[in-house]
């Protein structure tokens, strides 16, 4: 069987390559590596992303959920010189690859790596900031997201990008049901970027 980009242990070789990342117009220059999600690349749904939005302008506390080698918790700290970013995985190579990018770039002080059960439960998020793991399955993506979403502060909200393929449009209208406000305010490349407003109805 091949080795997914969530799996906790990556077998595979330890090659890096250097992604050069151009995120809210500023520029960053990141390690990626193999056995964790785009390896060598920024991945279109990321880049679409952060070209249809825009860095927060509010908010002091965010979390990078399934952040890969950590491009938007690092793009995050960096646009926000004043915020605490939680940058979350349950893949060790893409956790170490993400404290090496932060510190890197002068941002490991505000960028707290960690496996999704270090984050402490009274964390709450002004943003959370996602290219979910849609390959995960529908139940386990589900459950991903109703972990996170209830941990929102009072008007802090959600960005998600998710291919239209694999099912963005039906992932709209399951938020709707579970009573969050979601609405598409961006759409390209065959992605939506979906925002989820912070407290079920």
């Amino acid at each position: 069987m091949s080795e997914h980009y969530f799996s906790s242990d990556p077998k595979s070789a330890y090659e890096t390559a250097e992604v050069a990342v151009s995120a809210w117009g500023t520029q960053m220059q990141l390690t990626s590596a193999r056995g964790v999600f785009s390896h060598g690349r920024l991945d279109l749904g990321t880049s679409v992303l952060l070209r249809a939005t825009r860095p927060p302008v509010s908010g002091r506390t965010f979390l990078d959920l399934g952040c890969g080698y950590g491009v938007l918790g690092c793009a995050l700290a960096t646009t926000r010189a004043d915020a605490t970013v939680w940058a979350v995985d349950v893949n060790e190579r893409a956790l170490e690859l993400t404290r090496r990018n932060a510190e890197r770039l002068g941002l490991a002080s505000r960028v707290h790596v960690a496996q999704p059960d270090e984050v402490p439960s009274s964390v709450r998020f002004d943003g959370i900031w996602s290219n979910p793991p849609i390959r995960i399955g529908k139940v386990a993506l589900h459950s991903l997201l109703l972990a996170w979403l209830p941990r929102l502060a009072d008007g802090g909200e959600a960005m998600l990008v998710v291919s239209k393929n694999l099912g963005a449009d039906s992932l709209q209208r399951w938020l709707d049901a579970q009573g969050y406000d979601c609405d598409r305010v961006g759409s390209a490349k065959g992605f939506r970027v979906l925002r989820v407003l912070g407290a079920a109805r």
